[in-house]
Order: C-alpha cells, then sequence, then structure tokens
C-alpha cells in the first residue's frame, strides 16, 4: 500500500504546489500593488457635504401620495445639484425629482455628467455604455453605465441605472490585482467566494498530505536507524546459488534492509531510484522462511515472483538471519570498465553505442548492465549532432544543460549477443530532449569513441525460454535492444519455428534497424517482420496504428492457437501494459510471456 500511497502523495503533492506558488506568487503581487489605485481613490472626488434640503421640496407623503404604485421604502437624496427621491418595492426601484414628483431617468447623459463629477484625473470620457452586468461591477446586481477615461491608468467609472450612484472606479491596477485575487481565492467565475469548492478542495487535500506524509515517514523510516549499529542485535545474511547450496555470508545488524547490507559489505544490487522502492530491479528471492509481501513488493513485483518468493531487497529488513539468491554474486561484487569503441547515430533520438570490456564478459541476450554515471556537467555543445538530425533537435526544443549531481547507475540491456561482435557491448540508448534530460542519457550521448565506461553485470532474467514454440516479438522504442539480441540469436542457432517481430515507432525515421530485420525476413523463410508507424501513411510492408493492435488484428485474430505462442514483449510502459492486457484478455498464460518493462 505504501508504494500506491507514494504515488498518489507525490501527484497529489505536484497539484497543490503548483496552487502553492500561485498563490504565494499572487499574495506577493497584490502587497506590491498601490492601495490607492487598487481602491480606485485616485481620481475619486471625495462627495461634498450634502446642502440643507429645499423647504419648497415636496413632503415624502406627497410622493407616496402621488404615486400609484405600492412603496416599500423611501429616501431622500441628491443628484448632483438636484434632490431626489428613491423609491423602491418589492419589483423595482426607481427615481422621483423632490420638486415636483417627475420620474428622473438616468440616461447616457446625465450618467456621463455623474461620471465626470466623480473623476479629478486628466483623461477625457468616452460615450457612456450601459452593461446588464460586469465583473468589475460585479457586487451591484442592476445595470450599470460604464463611463472610460483615456488616463495612463485606463480608468473606468461605473454609475447604476436606477440610483445614479457612482458604483465603482476601477482601473489596470486593480485590474491586475482582481487576476491575482482570482488566483489566491480559487474563484474562477465570480471571484468572491473565497469558500468555493476549489479552495476547500484543496485545503482538504493539503490536510491529506499532512497526513499522509506523516504516515509516509513512520513506514519509510525505521525505528532500528535511530539507533546507532553498535547498539543492534547482530545478524547475518546468507547468500546461497539457485539450488541451496551457500556462497557467502554477509555480517549485517538488526533493521538494515538487505539492500544496505549488501551494499555495506561492497555487494551492490542493480537499482534505478537508490533503494527507494520505486524501479523494483533489487529483488532478491529469499529461501525458506519466506516474509509476508509488502505493498511495493506486490506493486513492482509480478504475482508469480511473489509466489516464487522474490522480495524487494530495498523494503526487506534484516530481522533475523536470512538466506536468500541474488544470482551471480560476483557479478555484484565487480565493477567492470570498458572503452567506447563506437558511436553511431541510428535515429535523431537513438544511438548505437559500442564498449569493449578491458575484461571478457559472459551476457545472454535479454540482459542488462548497469552503467555507472558520475556526477557531471556539461554543455550541451558536447553533443554532437549529424547534419541530418538538426532539425529534429531544433524542432525538440532548447537543449537544456545536461547535468548530474550525484553518482548514480542505469540499465541498458544488450543489442546483439557478445559472440556476434567480437565480445563487444552494444546498446542502445534513447535521447528525450527538454528542460530535464535523462541524467544516465545525457551522459551517454556525450560519449566519444575511445571514453572510459565504467558498469556492473550483467544482470536480469529476461531471456529466451527453451523449447521451439512459435515465438512473437513485440517491442518499441529502445525495447528494440533485447528483442534484437534474442533474435540474432535465434536465427545464429538454426531455430526454424516461426518467429514474429512486430515493432511500433512514431514514424520510419524513429525505427533503427529496419533494413537489418528486412534482410533477415528475405534470408530466413521463418522470420516475420513487421514495421508499426503511429505518425505514416501504410506501405507494403508498414502498418499504421499501434504494435499491440497491428499483432493483434495481423496475426492473433486468425492463428488456430494463441495459447500456443510464445511471447517477448518490451518498450514504452503504456504500450507494454496495453499489450499485456490484451494478451490476458486472449487467455494467453503468464507463464507463455516474457517481458522487460525498464523498472520504469
Amino acid at each position: 500500500m505504501s508504494h500506491w500511497m507514494r504515488c498518489l502523495h507525490k501527484w497529489v503533492g505536484l497539484i497543490l504546489a503548483i496552487q502553492f506558488v500561485l498563490w504565494m506568487s499572487s499574495g506577493v503581487m497584490m502587497s506590491l500593488l498601490e492601495a490607492d489605485k487598487v481602491a480606485g481613490r485616485e481620481f475619486r472626488v471625495k462627495p461634498p457635504a450634502p446642502p440643507a434640503w429645499p423647504r419648497d421640496a415636496m413632503s415624502t407623503d406627497a410622493v407616496v401620495a402621488a404615486t400609484k404604485e405600492n412603496i416599500m421604502t423611501i429616501s431622500s437624496g441628491w443628484l448632483l445639484d438636484h434632490p431626489v427621491y428613491r423609491l423602491q418595492n418589492d419589483k423595482r426601484s426607481w427615481l422621483v425629482s423632490a420638486s415636483d414628483g417627475a420620474a428622473v431617468v438616468v440616461d447616457a447623459q446625465l450618467a456621463a455628467k455623474i461620471a465626470r463629477a466623480s473623476y479629478s484625473g486628466p483623461g477625457k470620457a468616452s460615450a457612456p455604455r450601459l452593461l446588464s452586468y460586469t465583473l468589475e461591477a460585479r457586487n451591484h446586481k442592476e445595470p450599470v453605465w460604464r463611463i472610460d477615461f483615456d488616463d495612463a491608468d485606463e480608468t473606468s467609472v461605473y454609475v447604476s441605472s436606477k440610483s445614479g450612484a457612482v458604483l465603482e472606479h476601477r482601473n489596470s491596477t486593480w485590474r491586475l490585482f482582481d487576476l491575482f485575487w482570482m488566483l489566491h481565492i480559487m474563484d474562477y467565475s465570480e471571484r468572491t467566494n473565497f469558500n468555493n469548492p476549489l479552495l476547500v478542495a484543496s485545503a482538504i487535500s493539503g490536510l491529506w498530505m499532512a497526513l499522509t506524509g506523516v504516515w509516509l515517514l513512520f513506514v519509510s523510516v525505521r525505528l532500528a536507524e535511530f539507533v546507532p549499529s553498535r547498539w543492534r542485535r547482530s545478524r547475518t545474511v546468507n547468500l546461497v546459488d539457485t539450488s541451496g547450496r551457500p556462497q557467502r555470508s554477509i555480517d549485517a545488524v538488526q533493521g538494515d534492509t538487505v539492500f544496505q547490507a549488501l551494499a555495506r559489505s561492497g555487494l551492490q544490487l542493480p537499482s534505478n531510484c537508490g533503494g527507494g522502492q520505486s524501479c523494483g530491479l533489487c529483488e532478491v528471492r529469499c529461501v525458506g522462511n519466506v516474509p509476508a509481501p509488502t505493498g511495493a513488493d506486490r506493486a513492482l513485483l509480478s504475482p508469480a515472483k511473489l509466489e516464487a518468493g522474490y522480495r524487494l531487497a530495498c523494503n526487506l529488513p534484516v530481522k533475523r538471519s536470512l538466506d536468500i539468491d541474488v544470482g551471480d554474486a560476483t557479478a555484484l561484487a565487480d565493477e567492470r570498465t570498458g572503452v567506447v569503441t563506437s558511436v553511431k547515430p541510428l535515429s535523431p533520438f537513438l544511438r548505437e553505442i559500442t564498449v569493449r570490456p578491458n575484461e571478457p564478459v559472459a551476457c545472454r541476450p535479454g540482459s542488462y548492465v548497469q552503467v555507472h554515471v558520475p556526477a557531471y556537467e556539461r554543455d550541451a555543445s558536447h553533443l554532437e549532432i549529424p547534419e541530418d538530425h538538426h532539425e529534429d533537435w531544433r524542432t525538440a526544443g532548447t537543449l537544456a544543460a545536461l547535468a548530474n549531481d550525484a553518482p548514480v547507475r542505469r540499465s541498458y540491456s544488450v543489442a546483439v549477443p557478445l559472440e556476434r561482435c567480437d565480445g563487444q557491448l552494444t546498446f542502445l540508448v534513447r535521447f528525450v530532449p527538454g528542460p530535464r534530460p535523462g541524467r544516465g542519457s545525457g551522459y551517454m550521448y556525450t560519449l566519444k569513441a575511445g571514453d572510459e565506461l565504467r558498469f556492473s553485470g550483467p544482470f536480469g532474467d529476461f531471456a529466451l525460454k527453451t523449447g521451439a514454440r512459435e515465438k512473437v516479438f513485440i517491442g518499441g522504442g529502445a525495447g528494440m535492444a533485447p528483442l534484437r539480441a534474442m533474435i540474432h540469436e535465434l536465427l545464429a542457432k538454426g531455430a526454424t519455428e516461426h518467429i514474429h517481430f512486430w515493432y511500433g515507432a512514431r514514424s520510419r525515421r524513429d525505427a533503427p534497424y529496419v533494413d537489418e530485420m528486412r534482410g533477415f525476413a528475405l534470408n530466413y523463410p521463418n522470420f516475420h517482420w513487421h514495421l508499426v508507424l503511429s505518425d505514416e501513411v501504410e506501405e507494403a510492408d508498414i502498418r499504421v496504428g499501434f504494435a499491440h493492435e497491428a499483432v493483434l488484428n495481423g496475426l492473433l485474430r486468425t492463428h488456430p492457437d494463441v495459447t500456443s505462442l510464445e511471447f517477448y514483449v518490451c518498450g514504452p510502459p503504456a504500450m507494454l501494459s496495453a499489450t499485456r492486457a490484451m494478451l490476458r484478455d486472449l487467455g494467453v498464460h503468464d507463464e507463455h510471456v516474457a517481458y522487460d518493462d525498464f523498472k520504469i
């Protein structure tokens, strides 16, 4: 549960953070605006004291007697220098002259005189406009006259069409203030309701963020972490091989995680998140008494792996001595080095990088290595962009500086069996340009022939299954790398079963190794290549749409026995998720589906 709570906490926090920035910045801006201008007092004339009421004015009784309508209230006042009575009932309000009881209509000419009398600025008045409603006089629901003055502040005077009263003086400073006020209280319609649903929801979400933050603190931070390790009980983590035979014992203390205990002893499990329970790479298999899976385990590991005893090492506390299977412990301990031999742009944002290890490496197709990305800061000029790719990079926008403030590790699958490229490691690296390029891809894209590269591995359990079942490969993006290595392996060893490869990309320019795959299809009758493009027109061997939909319509709907097929899937998360859901709907059992999600 904590994994999903973290995800929800993150996204709710992002939304609230945006609103918090708006709230803070709008508050600051409102405080900087000049108060007199915001209040409309800069050019507003203070009303003079009213003169004595004329003795010859009609009495209120006479006014009421002369009016045929029912009167609920009557009040006296002055309209410019004319005494008037304001009458009101439950239907309307109106003015009459106090001299003779005649109706007084606040027309455009009178409204202009009233506005000019209330204004002391240098501007000239424009023709009055009658508005049924305006946000600038939203507290007054009756129709109003708007008279604009051509001063530097673009002052507008609003006069009531019923009472002739000057309702508001508005200007450009007030309008700017009103914009920030709207952002501040989150009332995007009337701009008056401080208790509007959006603001209430934000307040409740903020409270939820605080409470879940406290909860996540307690579930993420173990009490033992506050106790010095020398005061905690000693424990042992026993590393065993797949058959259960002991390989090595690691000293640990109670309260450590297996990830921490192994790292302290020099065995660094693969991880993209540094033990943050978000990538799922640091899986280990518990032998013997297997602890119950946590929410992070269930979110990042398949049901089959959970059943087999796999758990995330970064979420597995050492409460007692444990027996775990980490695969090849030597690969964890060894830090390897190699020299970059070539960097080849395959598409605007895909590059093939070849590295010759300083010592031989055994790596089966489907495996990955963890590249050690150092802290670096490099200008975008370090990137060498081929001439025919300049337009793609220009369209993608300005590239920010490439930087990484702390060493990290990033996983890259091997794209060709090592024995087919003289023992070299071949990586397919995708770069996503933007304001925050990936720390790993940014580093890899600045490598040049002759540069040294540090890495660990190989790792991973994405591999070809034994047997000669008909195989379907479905990929996209950098998922081409492990699938290509597997296909190379099968064809080189003379596989006779049918092999289908469906690869999805946006355009032909984004698809690597197309000519190679077409050559395989010509030379090997059992290999079938299908390129699926989402942004281009259909051609002879090119489908249009999404890869999972293309393989469904082009193969699976007409196949006599879909359950006899074996699937290998690798690519972007959305494609992987859609493909796995499709295969489940078709009744394909999970044991016949191998996939690599790059743990992103």
